[in-house]
């Protein structure tokens, strides 16, 4: 039997952000080499298997921010996402390991402002929050008030994270002072609703920009820092999620203040979550491994981790068919 995966509350208050300081900016460094050189080494240095694997796995299911984001969604399209969240792995392979009387959901529902009231009706009473991006997504370059309005509404519509896309433009040119408003802005527009600041990783080129980015988004407020908008040409690596990891863990240090991560895109597969969560664990530790800290915005990687439990049960290997997505 699994051992039983606890239902996490959020332990910790929502970070209030601080004021600008630009001399802590001016002290980040990163050395490339060495970070690199921890990101490649991981695998090699920590594994899982058998039951504990499977355990990992079904915690990063409640992890896991199951997202539609494509132009051609539909209500639908999203009423079977949701329906995924809610039962994100066969009831047969619950049973077989002694999981089906534990509540196990997948940790949100991403989707378009548009379809935001369709999600939110398809997950009423099942707990799951449903996060809308939001800001001009994925390039985040509409006008400034529009990408507040676009907040404001997916909020009143019922969501209840925003995955808001900050100016790269702002990180390129090293205007700090107007990152730290524009998210300063977004996050007083989310009221309530937690605010996951997405930096665009792979397009601010180097990991001293990352570094800085992270810890300006913190001090103007973001309850997460999140990689990606998944349509980058890169998206979430792990030397990027080593940076901003320990950005994670300075601000904490400066503040007290607790911050979340979510990497996105590219992530699909249930070896690829496995070395996310042990650097979590590693730099940041067992906090960070519950939903309320951590996020993986995916949508093709569940249907692997349910591959991945149904060969522990099995022993076999099952057909993609066998796990759809929605």
């Amino acid at each position: 039997m699994i051992s039983p995966i606890q239902k996490i509350a959020p332990g910790h208050t929502r970070n209030p952000g601080v004021a600008l300081d630009l001399d802590v900016l001016d002290g980040i460094r990163v050395n490339l080499s060495a970070v690199e050189r921890r990101a490649t080494t991981l695998g090699g240095r920590r594994s899982v298997k058998k039951e504990y694997q499977a355990a990992w796995l079904l915690k990063a299911i409640t992890c896991i921010d199951l997202t539609t984001l494509s132009g051609d969604d539909t209500a639908e399209r999203v009423r079977r996402l949701s329906a995924k969240a809610r039962q994100p792995v066969r009831a047969d392979l619950l049973v077989a390991m002694g999981m089906d009387k534990r509540p196990l959901t997948t940790g949100a529902v991403c989707v378009y402002h548009s379809m935001v009231e369709t999600a939110v009706a398809a997950l009423k009473g099942s707990g799951i929050p449903l996060a809308a991006v939001s800001t001009g997504f994925p390039a985040g370059l509409s006008p400034f008030d529009l990408r507040v309005k676009e907040i404001e509404a997916s909020v009143a519509a019922g969501a209840d994270e925003i995955d808001i896309v900050i100016t790269r433009g702002h990180v390129l040119t090293g205007n700090w002072r107007a990152l730290y408003n524009e998210v300063k802005a977004f996050r007083a527009a989310a009221g309530h609703a937690h605010l996951k600041a997405i930096l665009g990783t792979g397009d601010i080129v180097t990991l001293r920009n990352v570094a800085k980015a992270s810890m300006v988004a913190m001090m103007a407020g973001a309850d997460f820092i999140k990689t990606s908008t998944g349509k980058e040409a890169v998206n979430a690596t792990l030397p990027v999620t080593l940076v901003m990891i320990r950005m994670i863990r300075q601000y904490l240090e400066m503040t007290g203040h607790k911050v979340g991560y979510k990497p996105a895109g590219g992530i699909s597969t249930a070896k690829d979550i496995l070395a996310y969560q042990i650097m979590m664990k590693e730099e940041l530790g067992n906090d960070w491994l519950q939903p309320d800290l951590f996020r993986v915005g995916a949508s093709s990687l569940l249907g692997d981790i349910e591959r991945q439990i149904e060969h522990f049960v099995t022993g076999r290997y099952s057909a993609d068919f066998r796990h759809p997505m929605a």
